[in-house]
């Protein structure tokens, strides 16, 4: 896999540092490839994430949103032998923990977490503050300037 250097855009770009790091752990192969999930945009500010949990039950998962950061974990617990009466010859289907962690952009919020069929589905929206939201601002021409400031020192001076 290709590695890139993304030094010289850090120094044309100010406030942008945490993106291109991001960008640096996206493009690195250090993710574990279980479980497979997808990411899906289903409106104009709402996301769901699906994670394949087989063999997992909702007592066994935790969903964990703190700061940017959505973090899924999976445990499976262990049975003893002695209760189980089965014996598994062959073991194809993965039981073994696992933790996959989200970066979240700013303003997204965990909505609902689902679990059916084996796949957890965990609804993102994200809403943004209304001082946040951008606002259109009044172009005022120069002469009705000049005329407010006029007529306020034409009171004062009455």
């Amino acid at each position: 896999m290709r590695t890139y250097d993304l030094t010289p855009f850090y120094r044309s770009t100010v406030g942008f540092d945490r993106l291109f790091s991001l960008l640096g752990q996206a493009t690195s192969d250090g993710s574990p490839g279980y479980p497979p999930y997808n990411i899906e945009r289903t409106g104009e500010n709402s996301y769901r994430i699906t994670v394949a949990v087989s063999g997992f039950s909702k007592d066994e998962l935790s969903i964990v949103a703190k700061e940017n950061t959505l973090t899924i974990k999976g445990e499976k617990v262990a049975t003893e032998n002695g209760k189980d009466k089965t014996q598994v010859l062959y073991r194809g289907i993965a039981a073994r923990a696992f933790e996959r962690a989200f970066q979240l952009a700013d303003f997204v919020q965990v909505k609902n977490a689902s679990l059916e069929n084996g796949l957890l589905h965990v609804d993102l929206v994200r809403e943004i503050p209304e001082t946040k939201k951008p606002r259109q601002i009044p172009i005022n021409a120069a002469a009705q300037a000049a005329q407010a400031i006029e007529g306020s020192t034409e009171k004062a001076a009455a």
